[in-house]
């Protein structure tokens, strides 16, 4: 029974001995195989050929393989058009042996599409040259972005031009039945007294005037009700022009509460409304600024020109006279008081595009208004520029140049 048991046992080992030596003659037969086969059948990975290489011929190699492969990325990649920035008067430069360059259009630079495409769409604003260095009165706020140093040209070209389109009709008056013109200048006077108590900004106090007047050559109103006119322009213009608009109740104090808020609102509404919402409008105020920044003047002189600029709010008749006229008229009177030398430059005539002889009637009448604001009935702008604060420079006499021969007698 052992023999019989063991039998199949030695097959089994017999197998597996077959089997290993078969296994063994076929590991010999193709290690002989691959060593008589050529090496470029064996070749390793790029990566690893790169570290097996020593020296620096070997980066060299890679290097050189690399710039290429970019070289030829570079050409096959498509170029986009290029717009180039230059100056207009920068001459082309012509290269010599390039036929291919005649043939095409003519590249156009960013700044000659800019300047056809001009801000004169609407035939107000062209491009003008630049004035010259002498009249150059803003390279001193060249850092100032609120200075607008690049804009600012136009913005008073635009104004100049448009202040004629929104200016409230000189003769209004005579198509009101109950108000005249003494009770306009008692209005402003009161007006100027109380925008002085607010401590409101100058530019809130000519907005309120030009509301008045606009709203007044629209709309006939009562005489009861030209104060709530004057109330609820002034509400308007803070609104419009403050950072901290006044409330209508501290409004309602100051004029002894004749009038009610609903009053004031509804009143608030309809001038709105009148005027169609249209408050950018060029005042005195706008361009009397410009023109004290072309005169190059002391404080005195500034104190000086808004003394007859106020003055001229006051005043019905000074309405016959464009906002820029009075600015101007305003400057060069204030010139003529202090004896400033010369009288009206060659940088005041530019920016204000005012001679000296246009400027003369308008300039008469301020001074005249100069020589007798001291006995007026309305005398709060008087009183005001009597403060030293101000320089008190409604004290200084008028110039006689420009008053007439009666009152310089």
């Amino acid at each position: 029974m052992a023999s019989r048991r063991q039998a199949p046992a030695r097959d089994v080992l017999a197998q597996e001995h077959k089997a290993g030596g078969d296994a063994a003659r076929l590991a010999r037969r193709t290690k002989s195989m691959v060593a008589q086969q050529p090496a470029a059948r064996t070749r390793r990975a790029l990566v690893d050929v790169g570290n097996l290489i020593n020296g620096r011929a070997a980066l060299a190699a890679a290097d050189k393989c690399g710039k290429a492969i970019r070289q030829h990325k570079e050409n096959n990649r498509v170029k986009p058009e290029i717009i180039v920035i230059s100056s207009d008067s920068e001459k082309e430069k012509k290269i010599p042996g390039k036929r291919a360059a005649s043939r095409r259009a003519p590249i156009h630079t960013l700044t000659s599409i800019l300047t056809k495409c001009s801000r004169a769409s609407d035939g107000v604003i062209s491009s003008p040259k630049k004035a010259p260095a002498t009249y150059d009165i803003d390279a001193s706020d060249a850092q100032d972005e609120f200075a607008v140093v690049d804009y600012v040209e136009d913005i008073y070209r635009f104004y100049k031009s448009t202040e004629g389109t929104c200016r409230p009709l000189c003769s209004y008056m005579s198509s009101q039945a109950e108000i005249n013109e003494r009770m306009r200048a008692i209005l402003t006077d009161w007006l100027i007294e109380v925008h002085d108590k607010l401590l409101l900004m100058p530019e809130t106090l000519y907005l309120t005037v030009y509301i008045i007047d606009q709203y007044l050559s629209m709309e006939s109103i009562p005489k009861k009700e030209l104060q709530l006119v004057g109330v609820s322009a002034m509400l308007i213009a803070c609104k419009y022009e403050e950072i901290w608009a006044p409330l209508v109740k501290e409004l309602l104090c100051i004029s002894n509460y004749a009038f009610s808020r609903e009053q004031v609102l509804i009143k608030e509404k309809s001038i709105l409304n009148k005027l169609q919402w249209n408050l950018t409008v060029p005042t005195v105020y706008m361009f009397i600024v410009r023109y004290l920044k072309a005169a190059m003047g002391d404080k005195e002189l500034e104190n000086m020109a808004y003394f007859y600029a106020e003055l001229a709010l006051v005043q019905y008749s000074m309405l016959i006279y464009s906002p820029s006229m009075t600015a101007a008229a305003a400057v060069y009177a204030a010139r003529c008081t202090l004896d400033v030398c010369p009288l009206w430059s060659d940088t005041l005539q530019h920016h204000t595009g005012l001679s000296e002889e246009e400027l003369l009637g308008c300039a008469r009448r301020l001074v005249s208004l100069h020589s007798t604001a001291a006995a007026s009935k309305q005398k709060v702008v008087y009183n005001k520029y009597t403060d030293p604060k101000l320089g008190a420079v409604a004290l200084y006499s008028p110039s006689k140049k420009l008053l007439p021969v009666s009152d310089s007698d």
